[in-house]
């Protein structure tokens, strides 16, 4: 039985291709473009949206996948997270601008924009912090520029893009890396070759 991976689009394309690689799971590169399902080393691999991998690997469309561990924490997803690849470091932080930095912590309600609306909710109602969620799906480092937030909860690597609208990280939420996960009856049904697999990972 052959095994269907979902591996994420983006970012970290590059670096699981690379890893794949490196342990003798790939023999060759696969590029990222418009084909969405290759064929390569016996293996099926979908090329997805890196928010939709625990989607695919969940729903059992594919057995195993990459997925950030921020998508883990936002999405939940009924699955087996198996390994940390130590790949895709980085990290998920509330930021604002300098000047906010001393009241954040001192403040009972805050309007905070985000991508990642759950992780957020969760975050601040643990800090015993009320907090207005506005949910974007893109350039977040917009809103406390124009007023539409006081603070956003993204994902950060160098920071760069942060300081070039004249934020600074505040607090950090977690360290985030790409995991190898599973859909549980694969994990029952194909456990000698997802277990194979895994080995060489290790």
């Amino acid at each position: 039985m052959s095994l269907t991976i979902a591996l994420p689009k983006g970012r970290l394309f590059e670096e699981s291709i690379r890893l794949l690689k490196e342990k003798g799971i790939l023999s060759k590169d696969i590029q990222e473009g418009r084909k969405l399902l290759v064929e390569s080393d016996g293996f099926s691999f979908l090329l997805v949206k890196p928010s939709d991998v625990p989607v695919y690997v969940e729903n059992g469309v594919a057995d195993l996948g990459i997925a950030g561990y921020d998508v883990l924490l936002e999405r939940e997803p009924n699955l087996y997270v198996l390994l940390d690849l130590g790949i895709g470091l980085c990290r998920i932080v509330v930021a604002g601008r300098e000047e906010s930095k001393e009241r954040y912590f001192k403040e009972t309600y805050i309007k905070v924009a985000t991508k990642y609306p759950n992780i957020a909710k969760k975050f601040f109602s643990e800090r015993g912090v009320k907090s207005k969620i506005i949910y974007l799906s893109g350039s977040v480092e917009l809103a406390p520029a124009i007023g539409l937030s006081d603070y956003i909860l993204d994902i950060v690597q160098t920071g760069r893009t942060l300081r070039e609208n004249k934020l600074v990280v505040i607090e950090e939420v977690a360290t985030s890396t790409a995991r190898l996960v599973c859909n549980k009856a694969s994990y029952r049904n194909k456990r000698d070759r997802i277990t194979g697999f895994f080995s060489k990972l290790m």
